[in-house]
């Protein structure tokens, strides 16, 4: 079955994979979202320290920002992810599949909370565990700690610099130690050690926590730890497994391990969000995601070159083989324009016709033209379909007996030395040291008096829009060809680069520039 590929699918829709998702897409990467719609904040009404959303609901962010990226052409869907493979092959709740370069997991945690009559139906209300994110709105009110995280006491000082009214819930706990209790003492926070039986409201709002002793302690609102579990079950299925998260030497909950840029043990599985970072907020959920999008997008890039390079080596080892052009030129039925090369017409109308080379010669434009001119030709390619239509085009030109068609490659076979009045080679374009090898393998074979023509693209073309293959040592000047020849022995008529006009592949006029070599042998 096929299935729908992605550079990177994000498992959870909350900040942090949106924020991941919008580096990503603007980077140009194919992304898909996926989204359980059980976000960790759904009970709170209002988010906080989020600038420009400060106090707004946190569904209006999500929305926001979906919409963003769906202007960036990112997907989403709707489930739950169930396992992925390795590979990856992403399964969702409703048994669908999806591929992926990438992972980015941003699932999140569950909040595990004590297990108080009343308690967990307040979450997000009126019962908090985070001063900075929740504790404005519940400035100067009666809050109750409950002890029942590490770092309890630590947080009733955050608690106690909100409201003068603070009291510190042992739940049946262990006490404060004495120093801890000076500092209780000095704040005036009360300690209350009775385990809680219940939470008491009243016209939905907390008034109290109920103790089994029966007495009712008076309170408006609750701040509680709870056990951070991260939602692990997707990177389970790939081996990746939650750790004891630490704070302080006390254990909080558990995380997936990862580097600072969200990478986990498991190449290409990046994790951003609560569930690596219990304590990241809104924002700094976000902003981590930020970062570990851009990493996920370099990591992305390393691969790509990798490939691009290898697949680069291999087409340069292979282009230039017999079997290469042969494909090259079953491939279309006609390759080139049918047009003499202009440089060849240029330099070779004015020469006394006589014995010419026409190397690397093509469906057998140049041929036909020299041909015309009254040259007698020696037409050499390495294709054998290219040669068969040289030699059509040459029989309805009508010049059919002035021409001889070989299948040679003159990179093992080299032509006969001074046997040519002119020696014609058009854009051949080989590996540096290949090219150095057959032009004095051409140059050889110019005749005393004759000429040697080279002509080819010009390096300073990879920098237009032409549309040229990108193999820069493949390219050369003149003036580099003209220096491999004996001073002693040749004139060099010209060694320059020639503008010309063209159009590239989006109809825009360019300017071109030929490499172009002319020689007369002394």
């Amino acid at each position: 079955m096929q299935q729908d590929a992605y550079d990177v699918v994000v498992i959870g829709g909350g900040a942090a994979g949106l924020s991941g998702a919008m580096v990503l897409a603007r980077s140009r990467r194919s992304v898909l979202v996926v989204d359980s719609g059980e976000p960790r904040n759904a009970p709170a009404a209002h988010m906080h320290n989020v600038l420009g959303f400060d106090g707004k609901a946190p569904s209006e962010l999500i929305a926001a920002g979906r919409e963003e990226l769906r202007a960036y052409g990112v997907e989403f869907r709707s489930g739950t992810v169930v396992s992925a493979a390795p590979g990856f092959s992403v399964t969702l709740s409703d048994g669908s599949q999806v591929k992926a370069r990438r992972l980015l997991v941003t699932t999140g945690l569950v909040d595990e909370l004590p297990e108080i009559d009343g308690l967990a139906q307040r979450w997000g209300r009126d019962v908090a565990h985070c001063p900075y994110c929740h504790g404005w709105e519940l400035r100067d009110k009666r809050i109750g700690v409950i002890v029942s995280s590490p770092m309890a006491f630590h947080s009733t000082k955050m608690w106690r610099q909100l409201s003068p009214h603070v009291l510190y819930l042992l739940n049946g706990g262990s006490g404060p130690d004495a120093e801890q209790a000076g500092e209780l003492a000095a704040r005036g926070i009360p300690v209350v050690a009775e385990r809680i039986a219940s939470v008491q409201v009243t016209d939905d709002q907390i008034t109290g926590v109920r103790l089994e002793t029966g007495a009712v302690v008076a309170v408006d609102a609750l701040a509680v730890g709870p056990r951070f579990v991260a939602r692990s079950a997707v990177l389970e299925s790939l081996g990746i497994k939650p750790v004891d998260f630490e704070m302080g030497g006390a254990v909080m909950g558990t995380h997936i391990p990862a580097d600072a840029n969200g990478a986990t043990s498991v190449p290409g599985v990046w994790v951003a969000g609560n569930v690596t970072n219990l304590g990241a907020t809104v924002a700094v959920a976000a902003a981590a995601a930020q970062m570990t999008g851009a990493m996920i997008n370099m990591d992305l890039i390393a691969e790509e070159t990798r490939e691009a390079v290898d697949a680069y080596r291999h087409r340069t080892a292979t282009m230039f083989s017999e079997e290469a052009w042969e494909e090259r030129y079953r491939g279309r039925d006609a390759v080139w324009s049918g047009r003499p090369n202009p440089q060849l017409v240029t330099e070779a109308a004015d020469l006394t016709p006589g014995r010419a080379l026409d190397v690397g010669s093509g469906e057998g434009a140049d041929a036909v033209w020299l041909a015309r001119q009254g040259w007698q030709v020696d037409a050499v390619d390495i294709s054998t379909v290219a040669l068969g239509r040289a030699a059509g085009h040459a029989a309805s030109a009508g010049v059919a007996e002035r021409i001889t068609f070989s299948h040679r490659d003159l990179r093992q076979e080299a032509p006969a030395a001074g046997s040519y009045d002119l020696v014609s080679a058009q854009f051949m374009h080989l590996p540096p040291r290949e090219r150095a090898e057959l032009y004095a393998h051409l140059a050889e074979a110019v005749a005393p008096g004759g000429t040697l023509l080279i002509v080819g693209h010009h390096p300073s073309d990879l920098a237009t829009t032409v549309g040229r293959m990108h193999f820069p040592d493949m390219l050369f000047t003149a003036e580099e060809v003209a220096g491999a020849l004996d001073a002693g022995a040749w004139e060099v008529v010209a060694a320059e680069a020639r503008p010309r006009q063209a159009t590239d592949p989006e109809g825009r006029e360019i300017t071109i520039h030929d490499a172009v070599l002319v020689a007369r042998r002394r």
